[in-house]
């Protein structure tokens, strides 16, 4: 099982940095005026999305759930933990969706609304973390 739990860790650390960095390329996309930047930036979120993150989030809940099973975890802190990732899924598919917004020209938020939504992942992170290790209830 330890090669399990160290699948689920690799993969959650890939797809965090992908949650970290897409809302950072949404940040320049928004601020991109000309079109061969405006291009770049597409084919770096379509890439990033679908090459890194979305896999990374695909094996993340896999090696989760092997783990869950195989070792019969339960507590609330699970409970919490399990909540917190299932609102991290619809963080993902958001994200997702402002991709496919900035495709079709159809982006309604400034740099300064991505600088804001590219925080959001960073608090899901410390709050998991902590619910993991230190288990607080």
């Amino acid at each position: 099982m330890l090669w399990v739990k160290s699948l689920h860790i690799i993969f959650m650390v890939t797809w965090f940095a992908g949650l970290f960095y897409l809302p950072r390329l949404f940040v320049y996309h928004a601020m991109a005026s000309d079109a061969v930047s405006i291009e770049r930036f597409r084919v770096m979120e379509r890439k990033l999305f679908w090459g890194i993150m979305t896999p990374g989030a695909l094996l993340t809940v896999a090696f989760g759930t092997w783990l869950w099973l195989g070792w019969d975890f339960h507590g609330a802190w699970l409970h919490a933990k399990l909540a917190l990732v299932a609102l991290l899924i619809l963080y993902h598919v958001w994200c997702g969706k402002l991709m496919l917004d900035f495709r079709r020209d159809r982006n309604r938020h400034g740099h300064v609304w991505y600088r804001w939504f590219n925080e959001v992942p960073v608090l899901f992170l410390v709050a998991i973390v902590i619910l993991v290790v230190v288990k607080p209830f």
